[in-house]
């Protein structure tokens, strides 16, 4: 299940974009980066939650009130290769779609462009 992030799953949140392969694995930049997500309102942060865990996460930023721009995507290793990153890709999709044109960062284009494929 998609939910949006909160302050409270900050060191939640940090931990999935570590997992990303860029310079977020400074501590104080990532705590700068997660500062953005929580007071710029043209960046969306949103975390996939099963019944227990939250396993993923999703960050996207709006451009010029059209386009939505999915920056981050993140699973936990230990849960890759189940479908997750394809299911926050889907939901961004279907929760952004109609009001704005919705596309990868180049960071992650390969992996999107593999999610609507196997469509």
């Amino acid at each position: 299940m998609l939910i949006r992030y909160k302050k409270n799953m900050e060191k939640i949140a940090m931990g999935l974009l570590s997992f990303m392969p860029d310079d977020k694995k400074d501590v104080k930049k990532l705590q700068q980066y997660i500062k953005e997500y929580e007071t710029n309102p043209d960046w969306h942060l949103y975390l996939w939650r099963n019944d227990e865990d939250i396993l993923g996460a999703i960050g996207l930023r709006i451009e010029d009130g059209i386009h939505a721009v999915i920056q981050d995507l993140s699973v936990n290793p230990s849960h890759r290769n189940l479908g997750i990153g394809k299911k926050l890709v889907q939901e961004i999709k279907r929760l952004y779609s109609e009001k704005y044109i919705v596309y990868p960062s180049e960071q992650i284009r390969q992996f999107y462009e593999k999610c609507n494929a196997e469509n």
